[in-house]
Parts: C-alpha cells; structure tokens; sequence
C-alpha cells in the first residue's frame, strides 16, 4: 500500500495563534475588524489586497508582519489542547507535513519547543513557497506521492480553495479562523470539533477512498 500523507495547516490549527495574528494586522491597518481579517484567509492570505478606500491610507507600510509576529509567536503563542498527542498518534501511521504561510524556522522552532519536529517529514513555511499549490506540487515531486494519498487538515476556505486545485480532499477543524458554515464552502470530507476526532476522520477519508468511493462531503450540522 502506497504511503499516506497528512498535511498540516500551522497557524489555527496546531498553534493557537489567531489573537496575536489578528493585533500585528491592527497595528499595520488600525481599521481592521476580526470579520475583515478572517475574510482575508478565504483565498491565499498572500494574495490579499486591501480594498482602496479612505481606510487604506492608514496603513502602516514601515512595520513588518514576521518582525512582529516571531517574537510574539515564541512569548504567547500555545499549541492547540490536545494536538501533541494527536500529532504523535497520527505520526505511527502517516507522513506528516506542515504546509504553511508563516515562515518555516519558527514553526521550526515551536515545533522542537514542543518535541513535535522530528513527527514531521518536513515544514514548508511561507519562505519555501508563498503558494501552497506550488508547495503541494513540491510534495508530489519529493515523495512522489499521488494527490489521492493525501489529505489537508486546515482551518480556512482558502487553503481548502488550494487543496483543490490539487486534487486533494481536506479535513475542516473548527477551533480556528474560519467558523464551520465558512469551511463548508470549501466541501471539505468532515469537519471535526475537537483534536481528538482527527484521528477517526483521517482513517475514515483513506479507508473511502481505498474503496473507490466518491468521499462525502461534510454534513457538519
């Protein structure tokens, strides 16, 4: 049997990290609101332009989003309750990859603060790529894995959005930015409510697709 690949959002997902994210954002455009910022994951947060309006001309362009945020990132920043073991447990049947759009060295560095980074075959932060496509075609390439032995866990419409393109099916979780009825857009496999339903959702997404059926899609009440 073909080896199977999980592949991780970070950001909302294994790391908690949505408040500090959110206050670096508002110091750079002080109008932003919680709604404006999450809308800004529903495609690729490094597509995002601000809309041109009498707002715009009150961002800061003199302060750097990473300059800000590493620090924070090492002071406050918490994995999400429940995911080291999750991560530990998926580990014995799966390679994990983190795909993400923070830079990889300190997801790197979060991930050793947290004895997690030899559970992952690799980390490809926003310094790899700034496309997660592209960084999903790197994954193809290197292990030489097909689209259907693969499976993205994330928090946003967006990443969803990329997954597609690729042809792989995604697992929601809704303990980050994005709210459930958002996620459903992107017609995820499941979405799950807490971390330990990971490990059932991930089994169940590779058993329906050895079987050759379409996988459902969520029904995430």
């Amino acid at each position: 049997m073909a080896k199977q690949f999980i592949l991780f959002d970070f950001d909302g997902v294994i790391a908690d990290s949505f408040q500090p994210a959110f206050e670096i954002q508002k110091m750079i455009c002080p109008h932003l609101t919680e709604n404006i910022y999450r809308k800004r994951f529903e495609g690729n947060i490094n597509d995002w332009e601000e809309p041109v309006n009498v707002h715009t001309r009150e961002c800061r362009h003199d302060i750097d989003f990473f300059t800000e945020y590493i620090p924070r990132m090492k002071n406050e920043v918490q994995i999400m309750p429940e995911m080291k073991d999750i991560i530990i447990g998926l580990k014995k049947n799966y390679t994990l990859i983190v795909i993400s759009s923070t830079i990889t060295s300190p997801i790197q560095e979060f991930l050793e603060e947290h004895d997690l980074a030899n559970h992952f075959a690799q980390i490809m932060g926003n310094d790899i790529h700034k496309s997660k496509v592209e960084k999903m075609k790197i994954v193809f390439e290197k292990y030489a894995v097909e689209a259907k032995n693969c499976v993205f866990i994330t928090d946003t419409l967006g990443d969803m959005r990329e997954a597609e393109k690729m042809g792989i099916g995604t697992i929601g979780i809704t303990w980050g930015f994005h709210t459930p009825e958002t996620l459903l857009r992107g017609k995820p496999f499941r979405l799950v409510e807490k971390p330990k339903d990971l490990l059932t959702a991930v089994a169940d997404y590779f058993r329906v697709l050895t079987l050759n059926y379409e996988p459902p899609q969520a029904d995430f009440p």
